[in-house]
């Protein structure tokens, strides 16, 4: 049983890094790229700064579902009541 706590507290670990590196370079990502589409066409202002809020809450919400997965796992693992029979 301290095997399965240890393991699924280890990959909650790496989870949340993983899920959280890969939307936290997209954000710089997409920031580089609506900064570098201002500089080019700044009478577009409006549009770009509205289409760049509007991705990075879709980015964002992919780091908070991977926060809500982990929490999950790490206080509500469906394997425990498989184990403890």
């Amino acid at each position: 049983m301290e095997s399965i706590i240890l393991f699924s507290t280890v990959a909650a670990v790496v989870a949340i890094a993983i899920g959280t590196m890969g939307p936290a370079l997209a954000m710089g990502r997409s920031i580089a790229q609506a900064l570098e589409s201002l500089a080019r066409q700044p009478e577009a202002e409006k549009a770009i700064t509205r289409t760049l809020f509007i991705g990075l809450a879709m980015i964002e919400s992919l780091a908070i579902y991977c926060l809500v997965i982990v929490l999950i796992v790490l206080f509500r693992n469906p394997l425990f009541q498989y184990l403890g029979k």
